[in-house]
């Protein structure tokens, strides 16, 4: 029955530009890498490793925390980007490097690789995938 009133519990739904939308897909991203790597450090011996020198099968050397550090930078710095970068190379960059991020997130899970580090690494694919579909399906001009 229609009385003539507009309804009293709709929520508007807000437009959020899709370059807000690829920053807050990053950021989430982000919030994961860190989180796995705090939390793997509570998994039986990896204190006594880092203390020893060494990370999976890796010694811990300034080129090993210089490269752990560009890894990190990179999606970081896709925050940002993703929300200054021009509409071309936007979509173009957020493209490429969510999709080179994917094989990289999975090579994280050689070795030992507990369930919250695949729960995660699913999470991450996931994430990175959304990236890529709504880089590729970026808006275009109609002339």
């Amino acid at each position: 029955m229609n009385t003539g009133k507009a309804p009293q519990n709709l929520l508007e739904d807000i437009n959020v530009s899709l370059k807000l939308k690829l920053a807050a897909l990053w950021a989430g991203l982000m919030f994961l890498y860190i989180y796995v790597d705090y939390f793997h450090l509570y998994m039986p011996g990896q204190i006594d490793d880092i203390q020893a020198g060494r990370v999976f099968k890796f010694d811990i050397t300034e080129g090993f925390l210089l490269g752990a550090l560009a890894s990190v930078t990179i999606p970081a710095l896709m925050i940002f980007l993703s929300v200054v970068l021009a509409a071309k190379a936007n979509r173009l960059a957020n493209i490429i490097i969510a999709a080179l991020f994917i094989p990289y997130t999975l090579f994280n899970l050689a070795g030992e690789a507990w369930l919250h580090m695949v729960f995660a690494a699913v999470a991450e694919v996931v994430l990175l995938c959304l990236i890529i579909r709504y880089a590729w399906k970026w808006p275009r001009i109609e002339t």
